[in-house]
């Protein structure tokens, strides 16, 4: 959008944004705009318009209008909006102060200013709004406009979960929209709305050029409002952020994006991925017309610019082939295979359909350009992106403890002395961890105590002076700290970590009352819901999230996840990947995530030069975790089945864990395939193989706790549990470990008395391991215990 500094995908959704439309002139104190000095001066200081304002006060207002108006008489115009319009002031280009008198000062002309907004004598830009922003406006607006659709959402906005800065942003903007666009509240439409936020972005871009805050939309508190009230069609999306978001595009739009000229192809084009739309989904479909439309047939345009069917000449296919090895920006591609076989597989497609619809498809039929030399090597090609993933992986395995133990360490750091400010009042020192902080409270902090707001916690560090907002340090280290580990202990996509819910989160009872807890993983690239069983770690991390939301006593907030794959909303749902942005909740997005852990390497670049050079993803988590299952001893197909990777009979030997309905639900789903297949092919569990099953469980514990070894498997390692890495001891087990360590340094000294080298290398082997699993231990039982509460009973018709 013109006037935006910064690239934006706010620019182009489903509203096309307008100024709204004054269905009748509102004027409750009367026409203004060719009014005297005088009646318009007396109507800015009227007790009748703001009878709740001192005497004196209201005289300044009065005098600051007559010498704002004077000032506005020595610029042309009929009305007061003309000689506004052509004023310096007016048009937003200098500031109040710069505007001055021999009877007052410059700074005097802002209440003048105000009053003429609220008298609706003036419609004042955005720009010059924003360049004289004056005090207390929202409060003299509504007061002087007499509008009880206006006095309605002032109501609904002391009710609404905002805090007090949102509320009293939202009641600003508001009135800043009313008086910019002229029109009541009535006449305010989402396309208004909308219209006033990229207005006003472009205002603040003028104002603030180079900063990233001035690119921000406002009015997002505005939108949440009014939806809540229903003043918005019901089929208005809930959110701003939501009404910004262009949804999936038609396939006509998909083409055209790439402007190709010969409308003969164009239409080709059009029609065979509206036959292929059927049988894939909308990402897939989009890159498919970016591989056909742009990379091939724009390119061949280029090189032939009179082309007028689908027979490319070997030259002409040879010119582009080289085209495709290189990107736009010059760096090499490294994805050509896709590209040469989605074209190849295009021609093939009008050749097969063409056999039976020649009436559509046989004129476009023509020899494949793509020999068949172009698929020799395919499978050695692959082979190499194998191998570079897996050298990946190689590198970044060894790197992820030093990764988790530096969001562990800073979590705990910013949490526990969060916990020490919060119980030290203004004013008072504490030291934590060698350092000495003072907490205290801004200005701003001061006037939300004023009016009864919650205020941030921060601190002052004595020696260097620095002032740091320790809570908004906590959420974000607490985040950091979330996703690291559910990736790491799960496996899961970057889509399914999104999209977990508290609906995710389950739990399976065994008959001897052992709790099970289970995570439900949502179909994403495969199509494939699951099912897996969740560590301690990793239920630690998931009953954090849960607390943290539910600390305030509500529930998780119930908000819609925009999929930008398939750009379309899911339904209001207590996403767990959520947090407050401004006035309005909203889900993780892949990229914050993204972003989030390129922050966390570049931190550790600083102290570790093997990050200097590579980042963590997402993804990476994932492969280091299958990695990890399968150097274990888990066997290859449970595994796949943990990670949803193969056929979905592999979840056979974990569904006696499930919960009732995803048994339910699985077992439908097997039903059908079992249909496909041949009859005896699949039996039911029997009775014995079902006790089997819950048997195994059972034999897995041990002295110091559980061990990991999946069902079906013995122990590898003929019970040597301390030096077994499947063992998970029991923090409460910690003081056995102790005694553990006595006796075998006692056997040590024994041994290295004897000289038995051969005993004494085995004991030492035996304390490396003991002391690795004591400290893991103890690392977890730092972790501070997650209160989730004893739900309160809902009285039947409670709101």
């Amino acid at each position: 959008m013109e006037g935006l500094q910064f690239p934006s995908r706010f620019v182009e959704g489903p509203i096309t944004p307008e100024p709204a439309v004054a269905t009748s002139l509102h004027r409750p104190h009367g026409e203004f705009s060719t009014a005297s000095v005088s009646l318009l001066s007396s109507a800015a200081g009227s007790a009748e318009i703001w009878p709740d304002t001192l005497r004196s006060t209201r005289l300044i207002w009065t005098h600051s209008t007559r010498t704002l108006l004077e000032h506005l008489l020595t610029f042309p115009g009929e009305t007061w909006q003309q000689r506004w319009d052509a004023s310096p002031l007016g048009r937003g280009e200098v500031d109040a102060q710069a505007v001055a008198s021999r009877r007052t000062t410059g700074n005097s002309i802002i209440p003048g200013m105000r009053a003429l907004y609220c008298l609706r004598a003036v419609r004042p830009t955005l720009l010059a709004f924003r360049r004289n922003p004056p005090p207390n406006y929202d409060v003299m607006f509504i007061a002087a406009q007499e509008d009880p659709v206006l006095d309605k959402f002032v109501e609904q906005v002391s009710v609404h979960h905002f805090r007090h800065v949102h509320r009293r942003n939202a009641l600003n903007e508001l009135c800043m929209l009313l008086a910019n666009q002229d029109v009541t509240l009535s006449d305010v439409t989402p396309a208004a709305l909308l219209h006033f936020a990229h207005e006003n972005r472009k205002a603040r871009c003028i104002l603030q050029p180079g900063s990233r805050a001035a690119n921000r939309l406002v009015g997002r508190g505005i939108w949440d409002v009014l939806h809540t009230m229903g003043h918005f069609p019901p089929s208005t999306p809930e959110s701003m952020r939501a009404a910004m978001l262009r949804g999936q595009l038609r396939v006509d739009e998909l083409v055209d994006r790439y402007e190709i000229s010969n409308q003969a192809v164009r239409g080709l084009l059009i029609d065979y991925l509206i036959r292929r739309k059927a049988d894939t989904d909308y990402s897939t479909l989009k890159d498919l017309a970016c591989k056909l439309t742009y990379h091939f047939w724009k390119n061949i345009e280029q090189i032939n610019p009179d082309q007028k069917d689908l027979r490319i000449a070997p030259e002409d296919y040879a010119t582009w082939r080289q085209m495709i090895t290189v990107k736009d920006d010059g760096k090499p591609r490294v994805d050509q295979d896709s590209i040469v076989v989605a074209l190849r597989s295009f021609y093939y497609d009008l050749h097969t359909w063409a056999a039976d619809e020649p009436e559509r498809w046989a004129t476009w039929v023509a020899p494949c350009p793509v020999p068949p030399s172009e698929l020799r090597g395919l499978g050695r090609r692959r082979r190499r992106i194998d191998e570079r993933s897996a050298d990946r992986t190689r590198q970044r395995q060894p790197l992820l403890p030093l990764l988790v133990n530096h969001v562990e360490t800073r979590y705990d750091r910013v949490r526990l002395l969060l916990e020490r400010a919060d119980k030290v009042a203004e004013g008072g020192v504490f030291t934590h961890e060698g350092t000495e902080y003072r907490r205290i409270h801004t200005e701003s902090d001061r006037k939300l105590l004023r009016h009864g707001d919650a205020v941030p916690t921060r601190i002052q560090e004595v020696g260097s002076g620095q002032i740091i907002h320790i809570r908004t340090e906590e959420e974000g280290a607490f985040w950091d700290w979330a996703v690291v580990e559910t990736l790491r202990h799960s496996g899961v996509r970057i889509e399914e970590l999104c999209e977990l819910t508290h609906l995710s989160i389950r739990q399976y009872q065994r008959a001897n009352g052992e709790v099970i807890a289970l995570l439900v993983i949502a179909p994403s690239k495969t199509d494939r819901e699951r099912v897996i069983p969740m560590s301690a770690e990793l239920f630690h991390v998931i009953a954090s999230i849960v607390r943290r939301h539910t600390r305030t006593g509500r529930p998780i907030p119930l908000i819609s996840r925009f999929d930008y794959h398939d750009k379309v909303r899911s339904a209001p749902m207590p996403f767990l990947f959520q947090r407050q942005n401004g006035p309005t909740a909203m889900v993780f997005s892949t990229a914050t995530i993204q972003v989030m852990l390129g922050r966390i390497c570049d931190q550790l670049a600083k102290t570790h030069r093997e990050f200097r050079s590579l980042k963590f993803t997402p993804h990476d988590f994932r492969r280091i975790f299958a990695t990890e299952l399968v150097n274990s001893g888990l066997p290859i197909h449970i595994g796949a089945a943990l990670m949803g990777h193969l056929d979905i009979q592999t979840t056979r030997g974990y569904v006696a864990v499930f919960d009732e309905d995803v048994i339910r639900h699985y077992q439908e789903f097997l039903h059908h395939r079992r249909e496909a297949r041949p009859e005896g092919e699949y039996r039911d569990t029997t009775d014995q193989e079902w006790g089997e099953f819950e048997e195994h469980f059972d034999r897995r514990k041990v002295e110091l706790g559980s061990c990991g070894r999946p069902y079906g498997t013995p122990c590898q390692h003929e019970h040597a549990c301390i030096r077994c890495p499947m063992l998970h001891i029991n923090p409460k087990m910690l003081g056995r470990l102790e005694e553990l360590e006595a006796d075998l340094l006692a056997r040590l000294q024994q041994a290295e008395g004897e000289n038995w080298l051969g005993e004494v290398e085995g004991i030492n082997l035996t304390l490396t391991f003991l002391r690795g699993k004591r400290e893991e231990t103890q690392r977890r039982a730092r972790r501070p215990t997650v209160e989730l509460g004893i739900p309160a009973r809902r009285l039947h018709g409670a709101g």
